[in-house]
């Protein structure tokens, strides 16, 4: 008893000072790992942040949600506008965009003005058809038909790369939407755990304890609770660990 009460003197300090004084904001700045499991070191000066760019999948779907957002709606709107400028370009060079000029007989207005792309005049249309051709959705009743002559072979040939591209935009950006939108990110939300921890006496052992607990109606199946120690230690050799981090039994095989 002696030795228990000895144990308890070193470990335990007087009831005043168990108390929690500081303010919940400097409480929360002086944590080392947030409670919803988020750890509060800033990586900064990476020299290889080329690394990144290796696995773009990963890096685009870990991106804050106005990043991803942006980053979305970007690929959309410049392969838009990149193919609008090939179709303005083409129609340019082949003289669609000029006024046609009075000729002597219907045929060979026909023959010579035979446009590439019907419907596109200006940068204006020729948008509108990029955005027609990638998503499908042809306006036809609403405005002036857009569509590729059968004869401008550079024209064919630029619609169905727009469709490709266009079909690989989409199965890259729903992929990362879904994985964005099913990680268990904000399940933290619920998870709550107690204010403070307490050291306190359990079959005659001190023992460290807190609590935690779910809010969601729905269990969580096979969950599994871990607990680490952060402390800093000096080893044999003289070696000072700042952040050394040692597993805490919990009292499970597996956690």
């Amino acid at each position: 008893m002696e030795k228990l009460a000895k144990a308890r003197s070193k470990l335990l300090e007087s009831e005043s000072n168990q108390t929690p004084t500081i303010t919940p904001e400097t409480r929360e700045q002086l944590r080392y790992v947030a409670k919803d499991g988020k750890c509060r070191v800033n990586l900064c000066h990476i020299s290889e942040r080329g690394r990144f760019l290796s696995d773009i999948f990963t890096s685009f779907v870990d991106l804050q949600y106005r990043w991803f957002l942006f980053v979305f709606m970007m690929c959309y709107i410049v392969t838009w506008f990149f193919f609008a400028v090939l179709y303005f370009l083409n129609a340019f060079f082949r003289g669609d965009l000029e006024k046609e000029k009075p000729l002597t007989t219907p045929e060979e207005n026909l023959i010579d003005h035979a446009p590439c792309y019907l419907g596109v005049d200006d940068f204006i249309s020729a948008l509108l058809f990029s955005v027609e051709t990638q998503r499908t959705i042809g306006y036809v009743s609403m405005v002036s038909p857009s569509t590729v002559s059968p004869s401008c072979h550079e024209g064919v040939v630029l619609v169905m790369t727009q469709c490709i591209v266009g079909s690989m935009i989409d199965a890259l950006m729903v992929g990362c939407m879904f994985v964005k939108i099913s990680r268990p990110k904000k399940q933290a939300e619920t998870l709550l755990f107690s204010r403070t921890c307490v050291i306190a006496n359990r079959d005659d052992q001190l023992c460290l304890m807190f609590r935690l607990g779910d809010l969601r109606e729905s269990h969580m199946v096979d969950a599994k609770v871990r607990a680490k120690l952060i402390k800093s230690r000096q080893t044999a050799e003289g070696e000072f660990l700042p952040l050394e981090q040692t597993e805490i039994n919990l009292g499970y095989e597996t956690g």
